[in-house]
């Protein structure tokens, strides 16, 4: 069996929930326009926008977004016109003959109202051209609703790949962020194991200092410096760490619907160096370099939990 090609074979990806896209078809007669853009939000929210008196499909435009898209706060504006038919134009003549007639009104009668515009479009003669409206047999209501399914569905295969394209960059910035975190985490185990015999030296030193001239056992006293510096063994924090990034990693190559995912991971994260920080002494050199580190990993969890909303 022939390996695939790495350059071709397709990847796991993830995807952004940002993109935007437009698609255009005709049915019998009539010029169709789709457009459809996509921001973060964390549930699927979709508002569509039919022209007067399409309201009749909108149900089954809902449900094809809803089965293609899962997440994301999506709009879309639906254009309908007869592709024949003229475009709407403004008389201008007959629109200032009703504005005149209607300031002689307002004069005559003392009236303090002013001329709507969408009220004065609505006047007769006022706009010109035949304005779309909904098929009268159920047969061409069907044919219509169809030719905006299709028109629909290639707005989503669009929108669709700038939203995996847009994933792709965006996971080589989360891996690239990940990649920091992990050798920030492997610098402070190094530091730390210099750290906590320095540490536990001067708790042994500065109990000595507290209890001169006291009669203490010299053993307990160390076995006592021993306990306090191993409250602050940071191993237990470093290798939780160590095994979320992997599963971060792990999740970003599956790809799919991670969003969700790889924000509980940062949280998890972002809980294992505020321990760091607060297990960590800062005496000595290494213990202030590694309380500089563990600042410097919480700085990039919290790009990445704001990266990581974007992602579906």
């Amino acid at each position: 069996m022939t390996p695939a090609n790495p350059s071709t074979a397709k990847q796991p990806t993830c995807a952004s929930m940002t993109g935007f896209a437009v698609a255009r078809g005709e049915h019998n007669g009539w010029a169709l326009r789709m457009s459809v853009k996509s921001v973060n939000h964390r549930f699927l929210d979709v508002k569509l926008r039919l022209p007067e008196g399409f309201d009749l499909y909108e149900s089954r435009l809902r449900q094809g977004v809803r089965q293609r898209v899962h997440r994301g706060h999506i709009e879309i504006h639906v254009s309908i016109q007869l592709a024949s038919a003229a475009p709407l134009q403004i008389n201008r003549e007959v629109a200032h003959a009703y504005l005149h007639l209607a300031e002689e009104f307002r004069q005559q009668t003392d009236s303090r109202s002013e001329v709507d515009v969408v009220s004065l479009l609505r006047l007769p003669g006022v706009v010109t051209g035949i304005a779309p409206a909904v098929p009268e047999s159920e047969d061409e209501q069907e044919q219509l609703g169809g030719a905006l399914d299709a028109c629909l569905q290639d707005a989503l295969t669009k929108l669709g790949e700038m939203r995996r394209l847009e994933g792709q960059h965006l996971a080589q910035e989360l891996r690239a962020r990940a990649d920091r975190i992990g050798q920030q985490a492997g610098e402070i185990r190094r530091l730390a194991v210099n750290l906590l015999p320095a540490f536990r030296r001067r708790l042994e030193m500065r109990l000595k200092e507290l209890l001169s001239g006291v009669l203490v056992d010299s053993a307990r006293l160390s076995q006592e410096a021993a306990l306090l510096a191993e409250r602050s063994d940071i191993s237990e924090e470093l290798d939780r760490l160590r095994s979320h990034l992997t599963q971060f990693d792990k999740l970003l190559a599956e790809g799919g619907e991670i969003g969700k995912k790889l924000d509980f991971l940062l949280q998890e994260m972002h809980r294992e160096a505020n321990t760091l920080l607060s297990k960590t002494p800062g005496v000595e050199s290494e213990g202030l370099a590694i309380t500089g580190l563990a600042l410097e990993i919480k700085a990039e969890i919290e790009k990445l939990r704001e990266q990581v909303q974007n992602i579906e």
